[in-house]
C-alpha cells in the first residue's frame, strides 16, 4: 500500500459504513446511525481533500468516491423511507435520478469514451442538500423534532434540485455524446 492509495481507502471504508448505518437505521438506533453517517461524511469530505492537496487522484478514485457517495445515500433514503421517515415520491426521485445517472456514465463510458465526469454545481448542492435533510430526519427520530418546521422545506429543495440535477446530466452528456458520436463517426 502506498501514501496515494489513502483516499480510495476511505472510500472503501465508506461504502463499509452502509451496512451498519442501514442496520441501526433499522433497528431504531438513531443516534448511533446519525454519527456514522456523520462520519460517512466526513470521511467524504478527508478522501477529496487528501486527494487534491496531494494529487493522489485516480481513476479508482474517481469512480469509487461518487459510488461510495451514491450507495449511502440510497441507502438512507430507502431505509427512512421504509421506515416512513421519508416519503415515498422523494425516495423514489433521489434513487431514480442516481439509476439514471450510473446508467448514463457507464453507457457514455462504453459507447463513447472514457468518462471523466466532474460533478455539475447544482448537483453538489443536491448531495449537500440530501446530505443536510438525512441528518434532519435522522436527528429528529433520535433526539428532537424541534427543527420539524423545516422539513417541508427541505423535502422540496431535495425534490427540485434532484429534478434539475438529473435533467442537467441527462441533456449536457447526452449533447456531449452526440457530438463525440458524429465527430468519431
Amino acid at each position: 500500500m502506498k501514501a496515494r492509495d489513502i483516499p480510495n481507502l476511505i472510500s472503501i471504508a465508506r461504502v463499509i459504513l452502509v451496512f451498519p448505518v442501514i442496520w441501526l437505521l433499522l433497528n431504531h438506533h438513531y443516534q448511533s446511525a446519525m454519527l456514522l453517517f456523520f462520519v460517512a461524511g466526513i470521511s467524504d469530505a478527508l478522501d477529496g481533500f487528501l486527494a487534491r492537496q496531494f494529487k493522489w487522484q485516480s481513476r479508482l478514485g474517481g469512480i469509487l468516491d461518487p459510488l461510495a457517495d451514491k450507495f449511502l445515500l440510497v441507502s438512507a433514503y430507502l431505509c427512512l423511507g421504509w421506515l416512513q421517515a421519508l416519503p415515498w415520491w422523494l425516495v423514489g426521485l433521489v434513487v431514480l435520478r442516481d439509476i439514471v445517472i450510473v446508467a448514463g456514465a457507464a453507457a457514455y463510458n462504453f459507447r463513447v469514451q472514457q468518462l471523466d465526469a466532474q460533478p455539475s454545481l447544482i448537483s453538489k448542492l443536491n448531495t449537500g442538500l440530501q446530505i443536510f435533510l438525512v441528518l434532519l430526519v435522522v436527528y429528529g427520530l433520535g433526539f428532537s423534532r424541534e427543527f420539524s418546521w423545516a422539513l417541508p422545506w427541505m423535502l422540496w429543495a431535495v425534490a427540485v434540485t434532484t429534478v434539475l440535477s438529473g435533467l442537467g446530466y441527462v441533456v449536457n452528456w447526452g449533447s456531449k455524446a452526440r457530438r463525440e458520436m458524429r465527430n468519431g463517426s
